[in-house]
């Protein structure tokens, strides 16, 4: 059964992964070369971020601000990265809670170059969140076929018993 106007099929459609868009589902259209291109390229970002991360660190011993001030800064960023790390590889498993994402912005966000190995480290496995998003899809295909097996047949021809 498919919709007419549009050529989709009925029923839940899969939901798209950043990047892939719906080809995680039957891994068509590139699907193997977009994942090494995310993984290629979030390892190049976090290299890159690494640079820019030495410049500043680099700017912090020019301005001899002390060595208390700079093993807060290494310390504070191999923290939020590690952090960031495990918050982004679960969160390719499991929906995160919206209230604690929001809570946790400024962590991710100082710990950026953990979430772009967590991004790396899952691109060369799936695409990030594919699994996530195909259990979520299977389950509701699931559900969908066995509501619409219940409901076969028009049920205004039924025979009614009097």
């Amino acid at each position: 059964m498919s919709d007419e106007t549009t050529g989709t099929p009925a029923g839940p459609q899969p939901e798209p992964i950043r990047f892939f868009g719906t080809t995680w589902v039957d891994h068509t259209a590139g699907y193997a070369a977009r994942r090494a291109a995310v993984a290629v390229g979030s390892l190049a970002a976090a290299v890159a971020a690494c640079f820019v991360l030495r410049f500043a660190y680099e700017g912090l011993e020019v301005a001899d601000v002390g060595g208390l001030v700079n093993l807060m800064v290494v310390v504070m960023f191999a923290v939020c990265s590690a952090l960031a790390f495990r918050h982004t590889s679960g969160a390719f498993t499991k929906r995160p809670d919206p209230d604690r994402q929001s809570s946790l912005r400024g962590l991710l966000a100082i710990g950026f170059i953990g979430s772009l190995l967590a991004y790396f480290f899952r691109a060369l496995v799936e695409a990030p969140g594919e699994k996530l998003n195909r259990e979520e899809y299977e389950a509701a295909r699931e559900q969908y076929e066995r509501r619409s097996k219940r409901r076969t047949g028009n049920p205004s021809k039924k025979r009614r018993n009097s």
